[in-house]
């Protein structure tokens, strides 16, 4: 098995100050499955063609914003020895039980100087598709249901000292700097793009003076086709978009940023392409930010720089 480490996100917690209107946003809408609630009235959900219990958790909260974010890892040993490495590192970490999430063991939880709780998880229940796991088709009902992504694919974070997040992403988690904006001052990091895989980005984060913000979580389509389906779906349930369809520079993803009720920033997100962690990673200057965020207009809009929850 070549793949090792962290492997890919595995689930957002997002604070919604309606579960009810959060449920119907994110299951309507958006076309997420629902697959449990808890004791504690948190309400899960996965996206159609994810294979473990849950990629999203909505939790009731007087504010909205984002609880944690979780990673999945290769086994018990590795999520053992990144515990440990952490420790050394001097980031202290707690274990969480197995089941305070539905169907999840174990987890590792630890802050990152930004201000934002990060786990490790390894075990997670398999709950499947419709499809099965002999001779299945290619897409099931769920997968023409609202928006439909196939899966939770990154977040971008927001909060201050994004170069000492870093440094605990890529030298103790094993990620990898794949793109990163530099300030007016040519050598400050503005945001970070950062992998644990082939994709051009797992997590990022920009530097704010808040700490533990969420800007937006990142659900994947298929298809530029599918970005503008759902535009069309975002309109007829009068979500409110922040700007959209529109093509990153930056990762040269194509994408749509939209608000669910709570004023969570949501991303519609397809395409960017495949890099690998020995790539030189790419540098946009000061100048050219507005090119990089939105590479057809060209610049940046208010709202997308000063809104986060």
């Amino acid at each position: 098995m070549a793949m090792t480490g962290v492997l890919r996100p595995g689930h957002a917690q997002i604070r919604v100050l309606d579960i009810e209107e959060g449920v119907k946003h994110y299951g309507k809408v958006l076309g997420l499955i629902e697959t449990g609630r808890d004791s504690q009235g948190r309400v899960y959900f996965k996206a159609w063609d994810e294979r473990d219990h849950h990629s999203v958790i909505l939790r009731e909260a007087d504010s909205a914003g984002i609880d944690f974010f979780g990673f999945k890892v290769s086994d018990q040993a590795t999520l053992d020895k990144l515990d440990r490495d952490l420790q050394a590192y001097g980031v202290k970490t707690e274990r969480i039980p197995a089941g305070e999430l539905l169907e999840t063991g174990e987890r590792v939880r630890f802050e990152v100087p930004s201000g934002h709780l990060i786990e490790l998880y390894w075990e997670k229940s398999d709950y499947g598709n419709d499809d099965t796991y002999t001779n299945p088709p290619p897409w099931t009902d769920d997968a023409e249901r609202g928006i439909a992504p196939i899966r939770l694919d990154h977040c971008l974070l927001y909060g201050p000292d994004i170069e000492k997040v870093q440094d605990i992403f890529v030298n103790v988690l094993g990620f990898y700097l794949v793109e990163h904006v530099i300030m007016e001052d040519g050598k400050t990091d503005l945001a970070i793009w950062l992998s644990c895989s082939i994709k051009a980005h797992d997590i990022a984060f920009v530097r704010h003076p808040e700490p533990g913000k969420l800007h937006h979580v990142s659900f994947l389509l298929e298809s530029w086709e599918k970005v503008l389906r759902a535009a069309d779906i975002m309109s007829m349930n009068r979500v409110s978009i922040d700007i959209g369809p529109t093509r990153h520079g930056i990762t040269r993803g194509t994408t749509i940023y939209a608000f669910d009720p709570s004023g969570n920033r949501f991303e519609t997100f397809c395409g960017g392409y495949q890099c690998y962690p020995d790539w030189k990673p790419i540098r946009w200057t000061w100048d050219e930010v507005g090119a990089g965020i939105f590479y057809h207009d060209r610049k940046l809009n208010e709202r997308f720089l000063t809104v986060v929850s």
